[in-house]
């Protein structure tokens, strides 16, 4: 059966704790602001609900309209309402007074007893209509019929508060990823140490069994009894994969030398020697629509391990049966790719998105760490990319390596070059 684990991606208790305090910090915040804001809203509610009985009780007592406005003015200044925007407006809703009400520029209403003019007129109808969607209108009983109207809208001070939820969770928002960006930067610098560690004592394990290997191969082709010269040799590439591996290791941790290599024969290469060493039933073919004399700057021994790698992933995917395809191509922007297909199970997007993740695997043995050591071979020692291009339950998987090349056009090529890598079979040595 399947499984799929991540050894890193094990719950933090510090970053639980930062994101509950964050949450309780934001929540308790919000909740006091708010009650802050009922509690104003209410309160100016009741100052124009003041204003409208004293209005009310000063129309009646002054016993003329004609002192309406005067009368207005006088209450509203008594009263310290500047800072409430207000409009008072007659039994015809037509606007009689406004106060803390800012006019456009060339609009002037400086003196109450006066009229308003037509364009102050259509400016404080607006403002009207906009003040009647946050409140309702405080009425003004006026007795025998007459009344009047005071729409109000929110202080200053109120608005403002109303945007300070946004602001705080914006500042919360901003610091909890700073503290993600912050976790995740220490995790990983913490992998790399681990990582670096493990290849560096890898290289050094392997060393002495390397140097006994050596012996015995020299030592096969010493004794005519056991010496079969295509097996001794086969056996010696394998001793100098073994070395090449301990350097690959070596170099982990380390800033690579990078030389200018024909990615062409790099590639052909290696998977001579992959094809004779993976399960007989897949069928490896490689194409390349380069030119046989492009030269790439890589690593080879780190880029060789790139494609060891993916190629024994799809083989797995494949479960040792099924068609693995490399295909070299030229890109825009001066880029070179190398497609990688298998004809294997393929990957729901949710694994698309993890594969590349330490400690990832859908095997039942392994550390899940070749493809994120691949990636980060591509991606920061050659600056290139590395990304699964397609992927489809069922038919298979397409990873897709993009490297950089020197500018310039390329020779467009008749046909692409088809070859297959041959399959040597390896024949046991000879018994007594």
């Amino acid at each position: 059966m399947l499984k799929s684990f991540d050894i890193y991606n094990q719950n933090n208790v510090l970053k639980i704790i930062v994101a509950i305090n964050l949450l309780l910090v934001g929540t308790g915040s919000l909740l006091f602001t708010n009650r802050i804001i009922n509690k104003l809203e209410a309160r100016e509610e009741q100052y124009m609900q003041l204003y409208a009985k004293a209005l009310a009780y000063a129309i009646q007592t002054a016993g003329t309209k004609e002192n309406i406005n005067f009368i207005i003015a006088d209450i509203i200044q008594a009263n310290q309402n500047n800072a409430i925007p207000a409009i008072y407006v007659n039994e015809h809703l037509e606007p009689v007074q406004s106060r803390s009400l800012d006019l456009p520029k060339g609009l002037s209403d400086t003196d109450p007893r006066t009229f308003l003019d037509k364009d102050v007129r259509v400016f404080l109808l607006a403002q009207r209509d906009k003040m009647r969607q946050n409140h309702n209108p405080i009425p003004v009983d006026l007795k025998d019929g007459n009344f009047g109207l005071i729409y109000y809208d929110n202080s200053l001070l109120l608005k403002q508060l109303n945007y300070f939820p946004f602001a705080l969770l914006a500042i919360l928002t901003a610091l909890g990823v700073l503290a993600y960006l912050s976790f995740s930067s220490s995790r990983r610098a913490e992998q790399n140490r681990v990582w670096v560690g493990l290849a560096k004592e890898t290289a050094h394990q392997l060393g002495t069994p390397l140097s006994s290997l050596m012996a015995w191969v020299d030592y096969m082709r010493t004794d005519p009894d056991h010496y079969e010269p295509e097996v001794t040799d086969e056996i010696e590439k394998d001793v100098n994969r073994l070395e090449t591996i301990t350097a690959r290791f070596s170099s982990i941790g380390s800033v690579p030398t990078l030389k200018d290599e024909n990615l062409d024969e790099v590639v052909t290469h290696f998977t001579d020697y992959l094809a004779r060493r993976i399960s007989t039933k897949v069928k490896m073919t490689v194409e390349s629509n380069l030119p046989a004399t492009l030269m790439v700057r890589i690593n080879r021994l780190l880029f060789e391990w790139v494609i060891e790698n993916i190629c024994k992933n799809a083989v797995d995917a494949m479960a040792g049966v099924g068609e693995l395809r490399i295909r070299l191509l030229p890109l825009p922007h001066d880029e070179v790719g190398i497609d990688i297909t298998d004809t294997g199970k393929g990957m729901s997007k949710a694994s698309m998105t993890k594969v590349f993740a330490p400690g990832y695997s859908t095997k039942k043995r392994g550390w899940g760490l070749g493809l994120t050591l691949a990636k980060r071979i591509v991606e920061d020692y050659h600056n290139g990319r590395l990304f699964v291009k397609t992927s489809e339950i069922g038919k298979g998987t397409t990873f897709r390596i993009v490297l950089h090349r020197e500018p310039g056009p390329l020779p467009e090529l008749e046909e692409p070059r088809r070859k297959r890598p041959s399959l040597l079979k390896l024949r046991g040595p000879k018994v007594k």
